[in-house]
């Protein structure tokens, strides 16, 4: 066989490989990022207090209608990720200045998970280790991104709610110092 033809073949080898796996495919698992118990958007409350199921580190299973207070104070709704670093150093930082912040304006404060649900295990050892000061909830059917402005693309997202329940400020991504910014402006809220 001349040099030429064998060059020939073994560069139509790779072709022919191709050629094969694009015509008989290798099935692959189904993997479905939503859950199947997400509602449509139309069937979900799209005001404060909502009517989102979340569930606590404990496995309680919760309806926000009845967990998020509308008690007169600023509401401060933080989404987050068990992935996200920025995440991670917001919800410490704000941990580290939550009581204090309390004891000079009482406002309301919900970290959610929104998490897929094969990440929940994360989401348990995440809110166990840190022992927040503030209540912390997974959306596992992750739903508040069909009714959150944005569709809650990029994370943390951190919105201030006034004391009748409208989102008036709303934030995403952290810098250290941003929690000292978030804190003066529920202050305003009085």
């Amino acid at each position: 066989m001349s040099r030429f033809l064998r060059i020939a073949a073994l560069l139509a080898l790779p072709a022919l490989a191709l050629g094969q796996e694009t015509n008989t495919p290798t099935p692959q698992p189904h993997i479905s990022y939503f859950t199947e118990t997400s509602r449509p958007a139309s069937e979900i409350k799209s005001t404060f207090p909502y009517n989102i199921d979340l569930v606590t580190a404990d496995e309680d299973t919760l309806n926000s209608a009845k967990v998020f207070v509308q008690n007169g104070k600023p509401t401060v709704l933080m989404f987050w990720l068990t992935t996200c670093v920025p995440c991670r150093y917001e919800l410490a930082a704000i941990a580290k200045k939550y009581e204090a912040w309390q004891q000079e304006t009482p406002f309301n404060l919900y970290a959610i998970s929104v998490d897929f649900p094969k990440n929940y295990g994360n989401f348990v050892k995440r809110v166990n280790d840190s022992a927040w000061p503030f209540p912390a909830y997974h959306d596992t059917n992750r739903e508040f991104r069909l009714v959150m402005p944005g569709a809650l693309n990029g994370l943390p997202q951190t919105f201030v709610l006034d004391k009748n329940g409208g989102i008036v400020h709303h934030t995403r991504k952290y810098s250290f110092g941003k929690e000292d910014e978030l804190f003066e402006f529920v202050k305003t809220l009085k």
